[in-house]
């Protein structure tokens, strides 16, 4: 057949589409993604066939139109069934080789019920092929691709996903794969940076050991200061590889380091970021890069050597939709870096260790290094791994004194004044485990204190204010001097921001997290600890601790929690912090906890869910019902310019103007949890051509505060 005579899309015929698609398939056996000579030949099958259906007049007639014409389903059939048709089994020695492709090729889009479509509507797929030479599709062909379990089977995930991966990024007309030759290099120049300073230079023990050890799936424990993520990256080395990190905070703040202290800002084929709003960070942060839009789809492609992202952009594949295989196959040859994996809930952490699983058994690489890991998640990882602990007590950060009472904000006044009488270092940070009682801390605090010696950050927040406060705090953070300041925050601050504060003042909520949170004082070790320089509170209010609907502090992680931190009186070491894990997060003593109930919920959950039986569009990894709102005398103080940028919205066609236009609407944007969303409230509906983006509401907002939630329920926590 003549494929040059028929339309694949309106500016490509089948066979250059094929061919394009062929290159793509090079680019990855170049680069040895392709494991072996068999599975390369059977891609190329698929290559070579999954558009034939194409060559059927309806969709020529629609593919040629001037104008749009709808799939309509009475007259024509998906061109993935009509492609199967001219595949001859007889081309194959082994039968099950012809079931994978047809597989693969039968579903390599999602645009019907393929088994019905093909027991159904034969007669309408024999008159659409009647002037092409087909091969028949018998039924027991179906019935052995459930039968023998084909669509599971290792190698054809392998060819669905290297099909995927070639057919999206030939249609995109961009780079399937970007060679990494660079990182190794990279590393070593930013090693000889150092010793500039200082000759005797050289890499740390912990980042020697992720570089030797490149080829095993690693667990390293690794206190602050260490320089976990150069050895992340050392373990990845010049390989496809993926830095997976909690928060947005601190991916932007990886993806910075990473482009300029190591890669010199030459990011372009080398690194990307990748969160739901990469793109604007990009657009704001980095105008050197020219094509944005270009630059951020070949992260969402996962063609670039190094990404830094979020696990809600990758490990989405643990719900097998249609087309996971994608990334579960680009997965199958990288490395992927998963850090302080003990932040996780249950949820999440049942989609990680699932995901993980997946990944090992395809065979990608995974190394997970943190600061703390409890044994119980340890045991859940299995025994995939090499584990090592890197321990340095030389140095002693952290002098503890537990109280067992609610925090206080006469404590932490009374620290701020003798502070100053005594002309020692002042920056003292507060950690709550809610907003609501961050809030009232603040109030409390600025009472007695100078107003602008105090400031408080979480997530509720506009846009423009949260920088604003995060860059102040990091800033704050990284001084070395004296400054008379209080930080009021919440577990916002735990993962994402490299800061050092001289004193800490924290309630208790469980002992990883209190461990984090003691990170953020004397980070480096440098300041003296013969008196108290974290007060740990462990009586917090009883509405937060799990109780069945009820509370989002897991009770028995809280209470072990409290039993371990009350043996410490006075200095502790990061040996003392680790025995402590080991001691009390044990799988035995964590086993009838909730946390273990809803972790072995979502895991078996997701493990027994069967491949294609959720549709994309109904995957969501992080369940948070949030609304977007402005507050309402933000919005009318601004409403001219408001009303201008909607105007402008509606008629603007180019992409990343159109998110320029977007990010200046949205600098007043607050989201806050749907219980604190008041409909009674709303002032207006900010639409752009019909689509609802945010309300308008009636609401206290402050930008030395933020949003203070106005409702009578006291049980529910807004707790980052």
């Amino acid at each position: 057949m003549d494929l040059d005579k028929y339309l694949a899309k309106g500016n490509k015929t089948i066979a250059q589409h094929i061919n394009d698609l062929q290159h793509c398939l090079e680019v990855l056996v170049n680069l040895g993604y392709v494991e072996t000579e068999h599975l390369k030949n059977l891609i190329y099958i698929a290559c070579k066939y999954h558009d034939y259906g194409k060559v059927n007049p309806e969709f020529q007639k629609r593919v040629s139109s001037v104008k749009w014409i709808k799939f309509d389903k009475d007259v024509e059939i998906a061109h993935n069934v009509l492609s199967t048709f001219f595949i001859d089994s007889n081309e194959f020695d082994d039968f099950n080789d012809y079931l994978k492709v047809f597989f693969t090729v039968a579903y390599h889009h999602n645009y019907c019920d393929v088994d019905k479509i093909f027991r159904q509507k034969r007669d309408l797929i024999n008159k659409l092929l009647e002037n092409f030479e087909v091969y028949k599709v018998k039924n027991s062909v179906l019935n052995k691709l459930v039968k023998t379990k084909i669509m599971e089977e290792r190698e054809s995930i392998l060819l669905k996903g290297f099909l995927h991966k070639c057919d999206y990024c030939a249609s995109a007309e961009c780079e399937v794969e970007f060679n990494n030759d660079f990182l190794d290099n990279s590393l070593e120049d930013l090693k000889n940076s150092w010793r500039v300073n200082n000759p005797n230079a050289d890499w740390k023990e912990m980042q020697n050991y992720c570089y030797e050890n490149s080829d095993e799936n690693i667990i390293v424990v690794a206190q602050t200061g260490m320089g976990k993520t150069e050895g992340g990256l050392r373990w990845i080395g010049n390989h496809k590889g993926f830095f997976v990190l909690p928060l947005k905070t601190a991916i932007n703040a990886m993806y910075d380091r990473i482009k300029e202290d190591i890669l010199k800002n030459d990011v372009k084929e080398k690194l990307s970021i990748l969160h739901s709003e990469s793109l604007n960070y990009v657009i704001k942060k980095h105008p050197e890069i020219d094509d944005p839009k270009e630059y951020n789809d070949r992260g969402k492609k996962l063609s670039m050597p190094l990404t830094v992202t979020t696990m809600d952009q990758l490990f989405d594949f643990v719900f097998k939709y249609n087309g996971y295989e994608m990334k579960l196959t680009t997965f199958s040859y990288s490395k992927i870096v998963i850090d302080e994996i003990q932040m996780y809930g249950p949820e999440l952490l049942a989609y990680l260790i699932r995901g993980i699983e997946m990944i090992t058994e395809m065979g990608g690489k995974v190394a997970i290094i943190t600061a703390t890991l409890p044994p119980f998640i340890r045991d859940l990882l299995g025994d995939k791994f090499k584990y090592k602990e890197f321990i340095d007590d030389s140095v002693k950060r952290h002098n503890v004194k537990v109280i067992n009472n609610e925090i206080s904000a006469e404590d932490i006044i009374a620290k701020h004044y003798a502070n100053i009488n005594d002309n020692k270092p002042n920056k003292i940070l507060v950690i709550c485990n809610t907003i609501r009682k961050a809030q009232a801390m603040y109030d409390e605090i600025v009472k007695e204190v100078k107003v602008g010696n105090v400031h408080i950050f979480h997530t509720r927040f506009t846009k423009k204010d949260r920088a604003e406060k995060e860059n102040h705090i990091i800033s704050t953070g990284k001084n070395e001097g004296g400054e008379n300041e209080i930080w009021i925050t919440t577990s916002v601050v735990e993962a994402s921001l490299d800061i050092d504060f001289d004193y800490l003042f924290t309630e208790l909520q469980d002992l990883n997290s209190l461990f984090q949170r003691m990170g953020r004082c004397n980070r480096k070790g440098k300041k003296p600890i013969d008196e108290t320089n974290c007060f740990v509170y462990t009586k917090i209010d009883s509405n937060l601790i799990s109780n069945g609907s009820r509370g989002f502090i897991d009770r028995t992680m809280y209470n072990l929690s409290k039993e371990a931190i009350s043996e410490v009186d006075g200095v502790i070491s990061e040996s003392d912090k680790l025995n402590l894990i080991n001691t009390y997060f044990t799988t035995d003593k964590v086993r009838n906890s909730e946390f273990f109930e809803e972790y072995y919920k979502y895991y078996g959950r997701i493990k027994n869910t069967p491949a294609y039986a959720l549709d994309i569009s109904e995957i969501e990894v992080r369940h948070i019902r949030s609304v977007d709102i402005i507050p309402k005398e933000l919005y009318y103080e601004n409403e001219e310019r408001y009303e201008s940028i909607i105007k402008q919205l509606e008629n603007e066609e180019d992409k990343v103007e159109r998110i320029k236009l977007l990010e200046e609407l949205s600098e007043n944007v607050v989201s806050i949890p749907y219980y604190d969303f008041d409909r009674t409230k709303n002032c207006k509906d900010i639409k752009i051509n019909g689509r609802h983006y945010y309300w308008v509401l009636d609401c206290e907002y402050d930008s030395k505060i933020g949003f203070k939630a106005d409702r009578k329920i006291q049980n529910y926590a807004t707790f980052w």
